[in-house]
């Protein structure tokens, strides 16, 4: 589990650098300079959780139940989250609306918000580091 997790975080990390660069040199070409915030907001917690999922790898406390469990909300909460994001503010170039699917938004953030607070609960029961 630890070494799915480190790659799920570097694949992450790998793809964030593509879709940022993407983004600043293609993108800006396309989409308004609004969409292009958004894009970027998409990149930008993508590659947040890119790092948070490379850290909790290395996490001895983590049992592999937990970080299971994290890495499972983090994996689907960036796809959900920064995935949408992606999709919307590049809307203009697709003849399908994903604006539709724009709930997913804030149920993405929700899982992430979720992976978060269980690493919480299980840092603040470890009594050592």
């Amino acid at each position: 589990m630890r070494k799915k997790t480190l790659i799920t975080g570097v694949i992450f990390g790998f793809l964030a650098v593509i879709l940022g660069a993407f983004g600043a040199h293609t993108l800006k070409k396309m989409i308004t300079p609004e969409m292009i915030q958004t894009f970027e907001t998409g990149v930008r917690y993508q590659i947040y959780h890119a790092l948070l999922l490379i850290g909790i790898s290395q996490l001895k406390f983590l049992s592999d139940r937990s970080l299971k469990m994290i890495w499972m909300l983090i994996l689907i909460g960036v796809v959900f989250f920064s995935g949408s994001i992606y999709l919307l503010a590049t809307n203009n170039l697709s003849s399908f609306d994903f604006k539709t699917i724009g709930i997913i938004t804030p149920i993405g953030g929700l899982l992430l918000l979720s992976g978060w607070g269980l690493l919480l609960m299980k840092c603040l029961k470890q009594d050592t580091f």
